[in-house]
């Protein structure tokens, strides 16, 4: 979980930690998404676990190059609290996707992305706290060797949140992952769940799918 805590002189892992761990392990995703454990930050909370996520296009012709959009989500924990989160746990994320060159010149982008995060969550009930982030979009023109390349735009949005802890003092992480996930597709460009995420006016707003795989 946390590579500083695999030693005998580390303190022992909180239960709380454990458990939600577990949630974000026995999350059920969408087919599109492959997960796995990543290497967790190790100086922002005594207690860390991350997971990266790849939203891949299943009828791509070309699998090595089938990534729509790729975010990573980390779950820190702090036994004692943390002023700033005002609670003992925290998430923060990471996603990044390629864009139309249209799409990146609206100037709604931003507020309909942060959105997705916050429709995420609430669709499904969880009570959070102290948000936080930034949306950046982002175009790169191509010049001498690599000229012939089309201009590319990305988007990448920067996140965190404290999830409320439930009776037994642990979020339902996996719900959680769930919410992110979900925003992690809508970023990519494919349509969500029936019923999961939907607009003040009851409209899904949806990104078009992208020219091509997402780059780094």
């Amino acid at each position: 979980m946390n590579a500083a805590h695999e030693d005998d002189t580390a303190p022992p892992t909180p239960l709380a930690f454990r458990t939600a761990v577990d949630g974000l392990r026995s999350a059920r995703l969408r087919p599109e998404i492959e997960i796995d454990p990543t290497r967790p930050p190790q100086r922002l909370a005594p207690f860390s676990y991350a997971l990266e996520a790849t939203v891949v296009d299943a009828a791509a012709a070309d699998p090595e190059n089938d990534a729509l959009a790729d975010g990573r989500l980390v779950l820190l924990h702090d036994p004692s609290g943390h002023e700033a989160w005002h609670g003992t746990f925290r998430l923060v994320t990471l996603v990044r996707a390629e864009l139309e060159a249209e799409m990146a010149a609206d100037p709604l982008l931003p507020e309909v992305c942060w959105s997705w995060l916050t429709g995420a969550l609430a669709a499904r009930g969880l009570s959070y706290g102290e948000p936080s982030g930034t949306v950046t979009r982002a175009s790169s023109h191509y010049f001498g060797g690599i000229g012939d390349r089309p201009p590319a735009s990305q988007i990448e949005i920067r996140a965190s949140w404290t999830p409320r802890e439930g009776p037994r003092g642990v979020p339902d992480t996996a719900a959680h992952l769930a919410a992110w996930c979900e925003l992690l597709c809508q970023v990519a460009g494919l349509p969500p769940v029936p019923g999961a995420m939907h607009g003040s006016e009851g409209a899904v707003v949806t990104l078009p799918q992208r020219r091509g795989p997402h780059s780094a």
